[in-house]
């Protein structure tokens, strides 16, 4: 018989400071249920690997960009590389 007047929590009886939700009471009940439902939510996510325990998505292998440019050069096209020096290189003493 549920009451009303039951608390929600209930210490345990087995010697130690813990509470356990009281199934006498509207609000303990419903926390049973909710509790319930939710660890079996969760481990029917967790054996199908979906929602939060959904692996991360192949990312395709690494290709680098197009070049603006063929190698070797065709004949008679100049070479890529520095256009002019910026200076004279000069050994220091």
């Amino acid at each position: 018989m549920i009451q009303d007047d039951e608390p929600v929590f209930k210490r345990s009886k087995w010697g130690t400071n813990r509470y356990y939700y009281n199934p006498h009471n509207p609000v303990g009940l419903a926390l049973i249920i909710i509790s319930l439902a939710f660890a079996a939510t969760m481990l029917i996510l967790m054996a199908n690997r979906a929602g939060p325990f959904k692996p991360p998505a192949e990312h395709p292998h690494w290709s680098p960009p197009p070049t603006g440019y063929s190698w070797p050069p065709a004949a008679g096209a100049p070479a890529p590389g520095p256009l002019t020096p910026s200076a004279p290189h000069t050994p220091s003493p």
